[in-house]
């Protein structure tokens, strides 16, 4: 059985809008048994825009019911079935999201009949409701309204089903049997022919298997591109029609990552247009994780892909920095970590109030001044002064030489454990192994070298060595890094 669904909302963003109408038509796979649709109050004010689309005002939907009192039937009318919608993580994440906030867990196997129609009937000009109903000849009555399209996307989807079947009644050997099948399956029920077929063919078994597996992958994604996703370490490239990078990201496991990226959520519309933009995927393997993650944040500065957007500065937007002032003070400050600022903090951190926190820390375990360090505005004394744990600096009664000496210890605990290294890890294959260098606290690149490849001088691994930038984020990437051990990893110091 399978209910196919169409909502109405107040918008794109699961999170923030809410639905306005819901229409439920019951499919037994040959024809519509059952059908359900209302108008829903969202408890909001309906926009202008969304009036303007689909017809449906304030007015409309301020004496029907609210989700909560509809939601039993919703449950009761689609269990154990399949939930088929036209680009279905739409309505699917938006029903999720109404049920999440009643506490209960909706979940249905999925359809997406926008894919099994780029599946089944390729070459379509556009496969949005309107436009495909219109060149298969399926009248679609009350265009975003609930019912229209729910009704029509039955219509379609009973269509869908009649190609694999008619693909079978066409004599074995014939060259355009694929071609007739779709052209006859599509045509109105009036002038095709009729079987009295009632178990569904294995052939559409099949077809609806795997259009159920496949539901929640982007549209326009072949499922063979991402079968073939490698199950190793590296960074990956969403891509639009246009071939262009619209998303960089790294991991691990290449192949699990991006399935994990295809699960349903109820995020936002801009969650919803990324997934459905991405047309193909490729990759790059790394071998070593600490190499993924340093490619990932140059490539993603380099390219400013679309949906990268947060990390095209820095991964990381705050941080700890050192600064001196007239009396010879060394002070520790938190603050931003973007493109206006040109220093290189000592620390990135994921926010500035993390970063607060850490200097916090710091502070309390260094006895270091919070005024000096920022984190309390008085022209006297600081608070910590009062209780006995400042030594005066903030008044210029503690020495510069000997409170800088603490500050100093203070940066000693948060910089690298050795100022020039080579961190040596895996290759892309067994017969090579990756080199990153760090020279004089400075990230300088990596490389991939054989796995006889043998250096004892600095200049060796600096001759191989790929060079790119160093910047906040890189030196947080390996800060982090080295924090944990990584089997088969080794780090070779200098100096």
């Amino acid at each position: 059985m399978y209910a196919i669904i169409d909502l109405e909302t107040t918008g794109g963003q699961p999170t923030q809008d809410r639905i306005t109408e819901i229409a439920i038509y019951i499919h037994d796979g040959e024809k519509i048994v059952d059908e359900y649709a209302t108008l829903l109050n969202p408890g909001r004010a309906i926009p202008p825009f969304i009036t303007q689309l689909t017809g449906i005002t304030n007015d409309m939907v301020s004496d029907a019911p609210r989700f909560h009192e509809v939601a039993r039937k919703v449950v009761e009318m689609t269990e154990g079935c399949v939930f088929v919608a036209h680009n279905v993580r739409f309505d699917y994440s938006f029903l999720k999201k109404e049920f999440a906030d009643l506490g209960y867990n909706y979940s249905r196997k999925t359809l997406c009949t926008v894919r099994l129609s780029r599946s089944l009937i390729p070459g379509q000009p556009s496969y949005s409701l309107g436009k495909l109903c219109q060149n298969i000849g399926i009248e679609l009555e009350n265009r975003h309204r609930a019912a229209g399209d729910a009704h029509a996307t039955a219509i379609l989807f009973g269509r869908l089903l009649k190609i694999t079947q008619e693909s079978e009644n066409v004599p074995h050997g014939t060259d355009t049997s694929h071609t007739l099948a779709r052209v006859d399956a599509l045509a109105p029920a009036g002038n095709r022919p009729q079987t009295a077929t009632k178990t569904p063919s294995p052939k559409r078994v099949a077809a609806v298997q795997t259009a159920i597996r496949e539901a929640l992958m982007p549209p326009l994604l072949s499922a063979s591109v991402v079968a073939n996703l490698p199950q190793a370490t590296g960074v990956y490239y969403f891509h639009n029609e246009a071939g262009e990078v619209i998303y960089v990201g790294k991991s691990i496991n290449i192949y699990k990552r991006i399935q994990q990226h295809f699960a349903v959520d109820v995020k936002s519309r801009k969650s919803l247009e990324f997934k459905n933009s991405i047309a193909d995927i490729t990759w790059e393997l790394t071998g070593s994780e600490l190499v993924a993650l340093l490619y990932e944040s140059h490539l993603i500065k380099q390219l400013k892909p679309a949906y990268n957007r947060a990390q095209r500065r820095s991964v990381f937007p705050a941080g700890i920095y050192l600064r001196v002032d007239e009396q010879g003070y060394k002070r520790l400050a938190y603050g931003r970590a973007d493109a206006r600022n040109a220093e290189i903090p000592i620390i990135a951190l994921g926010n500035q109030y993390k970063a607060q926190g850490f200097l916090y820390h710091k502070v309390a375990k260094y006895n270091l001044c919070q005024k000096l360090c920022g984190l309390y505005k008085t022209q006297g004394a600081c608070f910590d002064y009062q209780v006995h744990h400042c030594q005066g600096a903030c008044l210029g009664l503690e020495p510069p030489e000997s409170y800088n000496q603490r500050v100093d210890e203070a940066i000693d605990s948060i910089s690298y454990e050795h100022e020039t290294f080579v961190v040596i890890g895996a290759g892309r294959t067994e017969l090579e192994k990756s080199i990153v260098l760090v020279e004089n606290g400075r990230y300088r690149g990596f490389a991939y070298v054989d796995e006889t490849f043998s250096a004892r001088k600095l200049a060796d691994f600096r001759d191989v060595i790929q060079p790119f930038t160093d910047n906040k984020d890189t030196q947080q990437i390996i800060r982090h890094h080295l924090r944990t051990k990584h089997k088969g990893e080794r780090v070779k110091v200098f100096g």
